[in-house]
């Protein structure tokens, strides 16, 4: 996906949030606000937002003296997305459609996303996912393909997500014990996004192979994965792709079998996919 007009307003406000986030007194919040909203005026629109954003989070994150913006935000995401394991893997082993559930499980954690242009009350979304119908819904196609591959690719996305993505891998395994799954993370901090460092405090590396990715960007973008990302992004049977960062970098698809598992937060995604803000994707081809 390029960016659009609206993205340039969105990653604008993402801005002031980052502003709030880390507390910064009215002299950084004016030289983090005014940097971004000038850069911006030359914004490239042959890139996908992703893009765009990137090196704008790097600078705010040298102006304010950190390496990770949101580490604060992300551990509080990941306390809070604990709480609810036990519930979610009870609702998956009680499920009729256990693979169904599985995948809103794996969904529902898309909601803490902090470069959104809308925000999801988790707690909200966890009571109401597994009465929640996908808006466009390839669970029946990705449940074939799965039974018939040998190895699997699970793109995660953010931090606190991630610990719904461990519990979906384990049921999944279960599921299908004979598929190679590995799990890929962010290259370094951008954003909210999962990154080593989180994915190894959640004990994923105990359940699957961990690889980071190399990319900097709040999504996957091929061109700028390590050796081992892009070995794996073009071996693997099937990927399984988290939230709307890898959606808009991995569209258009440069392969076959990816599945898209998303939350829509924004309306550039929406109009995209020709669905609504709120609604659940499960998208494979």
């Amino acid at each position: 996906m390029t960016i659009q007009n609206e993205c340039i307003s969105c990653i604008a406000a993402q801005s002031r949030r980052v502003c709030e986030a880390i507390e910064a007194d009215e002299t950084l919040s004016t030289a983090i606000i005014t940097y971004v909203e000038s850069q911006l005026k030359t914004a490239d629109f042959t890139l996908s937002p992703p893009i765009i954003a990137t090196p704008l989070y790097e600078e705010m994150a040298r102006l304010a003296n950190t390496s990770d913006l949101y580490n604060e935000q992300k551990r509080h995401a990941s306390l809070q997305a604990k709480h609810y394991l036990p519930f979610l893997e009870e609702t998956i082993q009680n499920d009729s459609e256990p693979f169904v559930a599985i995948l809103k499980t794996a969904v529902v954690g898309n909601v803490i996303d902090l470069a959104a242009e809308v925000s999801f009350d988790l707690h909200e979304a966890i009571m109401s996912i597994f009465h929640t119908s996908f808006a466009h819904d390839d669970s029946e196609a990705l449940h074939i393909a799965l039974k018939n591959a040998k190895s699997v690719l699970y793109i995660g996305d953010n931090a606190g997500e991630h610990l719904f993505d461990g519990l979906a891998i384990r049921s999944l395994q279960q599921l299908y014990p004979h598929i190679d799954l590995s799990y890929m993370v962010r290259g370094n901090p951008i954003i909210n996004d999962v990154t080593l460092k989180e994915a190894y405090e959640a004990e994923i590396d105990k359940i699957c192979r961990i690889v980071d990715s190399g990319v900097p960007t709040p999504g996957f973008v091929y061109e700028l994965a390590s050796d081992e990302g892009k070995n794996l992004f073009d071996n693997a049977d099937l990927i399984i792709a988290k939230g709307m960062g890898n959606y808009e970098c991995m569209t258009p698809q440069r392969r076959e079998n990816i599945c898209f598992l998303l939350k829509v937060k924004c309306s550039v995604v929406a109009d995209s996919l020709d669905k609504n803000v709120g609604d659940i994707i499960c998208k494979f081809s």
